[in-house]
């Protein structure tokens, strides 16, 4: 696991190779085992290639990065694990492809080298890379195909520039710092930035499944080699087929990615996802699986450290347990905000980087349950359909003149499970429409209507960008036959790389552990999608097919559970010890600095939290977030 950073001049200028050194420094953490950088500068384009390396797979200096052919021809730059290497060196082998290294850095070179763009598409794993060929001086940067791993760059004059992070972009030259007003929309609408922006309108986040060629003549667009629909299998199966066939796609995952010549562990919150990834690695592995939790000492509502440790003790783990203090959380905070080189909406980033941490101590990877949920129907706005339907058989009247102001009027709050049933019942009237996926982008907003106003010009509030409404519009006829489906895919397109995997992947590396995700198997993924939405959401039961195909394997305890984010209490620590934090870091000048947002509005939505007329956490972090970035120097 890597951080990786270019610049590519196409008028032949020479490279800052202290923009490099200093984009390396940056992305220390992502690499803190050695670090490289390569520049040819002899004709157009001149290109500077670097890395900082965690050496995972043959930690030996001949698996160092920037990493050559013998006759010096190609060179690459990866940031990533290639789960099948063994299978393509096999391949290359038989081709005549003689290999120095037993890890997966040289396949990567050598499948660029022999099937160039063509050889993305063949990868099981996750990357960000760029790839050079010096003799026709030409290459490309690409991304896995569910963006697991980052790449940002940006295009200037006559130069291209690319790293792992903005923070490390912005060491590489001039481009446009500005901010990017429809990205900053998407920050405090949704809580998180859809690629291809950034927050900055200068640069631009490579998309999952995504490559961009260059050559002497310059840069070309962004270019697809796999789509979520792509992955789709024609045929759809039954619910015997199903559960069979997500309990061998998962078993073969985990079994690819527990290979490491490091210490390898998994996150176990005690939810469904992660017990999984943990009965499938205890039986790869046998004895010796450590495991780590965190929990919270100080809010039981919101502590499942009971239940990872029901599974742990099921499958014999090394179990690593940490009960934070609202003391710990809080002291923890500023450095969390400080680590981030961008602003993140989604403040489960907290305990995200704790549990790293705990798990960094004793392991250098963790597997991890994400893309569960929105595989196979976890998360309670799924649910929401259902319940819109059934609530328009209630009589209108009763409706708007009973139970929507007794709904008004409550309190809302993620403290308690009354307090919580009325904050979704107020998401879910945001949209009641008959279109889903307009309602699923309603109702996933952290931006209720009622704080919109925060613009001082609505019309500068747009939602999603015009390619991500086209594509759920592209998803909304393909699966056609079954909505839910759809969904379930334009989650996996836009709100898992943009969020949950972003997020995993800035706070895991913040301590230099890398993070592997076996729900995202290309296998287990197509599974997934060939299956039903009726089997993963019935009655008003989340992940059906998958509770039912672990039903012989994990404890009724974890099955049957409701079940819970991984998250803080922030709602009430806004309310306390964070509460000077943010009325220090979200000032007038800090909101004002950013073209039409409103003070007098985030006032007024800071002080409905703070007497629980409503919930407005997440918005509220994300204001955070972005202020303190902003004063940060961002």
């Amino acid at each position: 696991m890597c951080g990786i950073a270019g610049i590519i001049h196409f008028d032949g200028q020479p490279i800052d190779r202290e923009g490099l050194n200093r984009a390396c420094g940056l992305m220390r953490h992502r690499g803190p085992d050695t670090d490289g950088q390569w520049t040819g500068t002899r004709s157009n384009p001149s290109v500077g290639l670097a890395a900082v390396r965690l050496a995972v797979r043959d930690p030996t200096p001949a698996a160092d990065q920037p990493m050559h052919d013998l006759p010096r021809r190609y060179v690459l730059v990866y940031n990533g694990e290639l789960y099948n290497h063994r299978e393509l060196l096999d391949e290359l082998s038989s081709a005549g492809e003689s290999l120095a290294t037993d890890g997966d850095t040289e396949v990567v070179l050598k499948a660029c080298a022999r099937w160039g763009v063509g050889a993305l598409a063949r990868f099981n794993g996750m990357w960000g890379l760029a790839f050079y060929d010096r003799k026709d001086r030409r290459g490309f940067i690409a991304r896995d195909r569910f963006g697991i791993k980052p790449v940002v760059y940006a295009t200037f004059g006559d130069t291209l520039c690319f790293a792992s992070e903005l923070a490390a972009l912005r060491a590489l030259g001039r481009w446009d710092r500005a901010i990017d007003d429809h990205a900053l929309a998407q920050h405090l609408q949704f809580g998180y930035i859809a690629a291809p922006r950034t927050i900055h309108r200068g640069s631009r986040r490579l998309g999952p499944g995504c490559y961009l060629e260059f050559d002497a003549d310059g840069a070309g667009e962004p270019t697809s080699y796999c789509t979520v629909e792509s992955l789709k299998r024609g045929a759809t199966c039954s619910y015997c087929e199903a559960t069979a066939g997500i309990r061998h796609g998962l078993r073969q995952a985990v079994t690819r990615r527990r290979v490491s010549d490091v210490p390898i562990g998994a996150f176990l919150s005690g939810g469904l996802d992660s017990s999984i990834i943990v009965a499938h690695l205890s039986a790869a592995m046998g004895t010796g699986v450590r495991t780590f939790s965190v929990g919270h000492a100080d809010a039981p509502v919101y502590d499942e450290t009971k239940y990872a440790r029901t599974v742990a003790r099921r499958f014999g783990t090394d179990h690593y347990e940490l009960k934070l203090t609202t003391r710990d959380i809080v002291e923890a905070v500023p450095g969390i905000l400080d680590h981030l080189g961008e602003p993140v909406g989604d403040s489960s980033i907290i305990p995200t980087t704790l549990v790293s941490r705990l798990a960094r101590r004793h392991v250098t990877v963790a597997l991890s349950g994400d893309a569960g949920d929105e595989l196979f129907g976890g998360y309670w706005r799924y649910l929401g359909h259902a319940a819109v339907d059934a609530y328009r058989r209630i009589p209108p009247l009763i409706r708007r003149r009973v139970i929507e102001p007794l709904m008004s009027r409550a309190g809302a709050s993620k403290s308690s499970r009354g307090a919580d049933r009325v904050r979704q019942f107020r998401k879910l009237l945001r949209s009641a429409g008959d279109n889903v996926l307009a309602r699923h982008i309603a109702w996933s907003r952290i931006m209720s209507p009622e704080a919109e106003s925060v613009y001082t010009n609505p019309k500068r509030a747009p939602d999603l960008d015009r390619d991500v409404v086209k594509t759920a519009q592209t998803l909304s006829e393909q699966f056609a036959d079954d909505p839910l489906a759809a969904i379930f895919a334009f989650d996996l397109q836009y709100g898992l790389p943009s969020d949950m995997l972003h997020k995993v992947d800035t706070a895991s590396m913040s301590c230099s552990l890398e993070v592997r995700v076996p729900f995202l198997d290309p296998d287990v993924v197509a599974c997934a999608l060939s299956i039903p939405s009726e089997f993963k959401i019935d009655r008003g039961l989340r992940k059906r097919v998958l509770i039912d195909a672990y039903r012989d394997v994990l404890p009724d305890a974890v099955l049957d559970r409701p079940k819970k984010g991984f998250e803080v209490p922030l709602g009430e620590y806004l309310r306390g010890p964070l509460h000077d934090l943010f009325r220090d870091t979200v000032t007038r000048s800090a909101i004002e600095s950013f073209d039409g947002l409103c003070y007098e509005t985030v006032e007024r939505v800071f002080e409905e939290h703070l007497t629980r007329r409503a919930e407005h956490a997440d918005l509220l972090f994300a204001l955070l977030s972005l202020c303190w970035w902003r004063r940060n120097g961002e």
